[in-house]
């Protein structure tokens, strides 16, 4: 990737990642989106075994940002945004720990800008429910098989916002 010293990383998990990799391809600044998973105990786990819930992987968005064009706190407004993080394990029908929201920080400043924002929200009074959130290092992140990257775009679906 050109620039790529430029760049940074930044992990989110909240929901299907089919639309969550949609909103954060929309925002102005993120060069680059994949969908994989994150958080559990296997090494190099499929779609299918993720599914059934026993690996621990939530389902995650890798975002590549240039930071000079998009801060790594108006991508947490955006992940905020984009879902319910007073539901634990759940995003509207999807049901089960591959579906929990968490932001997976990989450095201390992205986990004290994580916590701060959380914080924020949770005193804005936007939810009458806890945020369940969690912020978490960063593991390894395995990409998920090709059929799943651009999902909606393959299928000819919209940009979408999945709350």
């Amino acid at each position: 990737m050109v620039g790529e010293k430029e760049y940074e990383r930044a992990y989110f998990a909240a929901g299907c990642f089919w639309g969550v990799k949609a909103a954060f391809r929309e925002v102005k600044g993120v060069v680059e989106t994949a969908v994989g998973f994150m958080g559990g105990q296997i090494a190099d786990p499929t779609y299918e075994v993720v599914c059934t819930g026993r690996t621990g992987h939530a389902e995650t968005v890798e975002v590549v940002f240039n930071p000079a064009a998009v801060s790594y706190a108006s991508l947490l407004d955006v992940f905020w945004d984009i879902h319910d993080p007073t539901t634990k394990n759940r995003q509207g029908p999807d049901i089960g720990t591959q579906y929990r929201s968490a932001v997976f920080f990989l450095t201390p400043a992205q986990e004290a800008a994580a916590l701060a924002s959380r914080e924020r929200l949770e005193r804005s009074g936007r939810y009458s429910r806890p945020i369940v959130t969690g912020i978490v290092p960063a593991g390894p992140f395995y990409r998920a098989e090709e059929y799943h990257q651009r999902y909606y775009e393959k299928k000819g679906i919209g940009g979408c916002r999945i709350r």
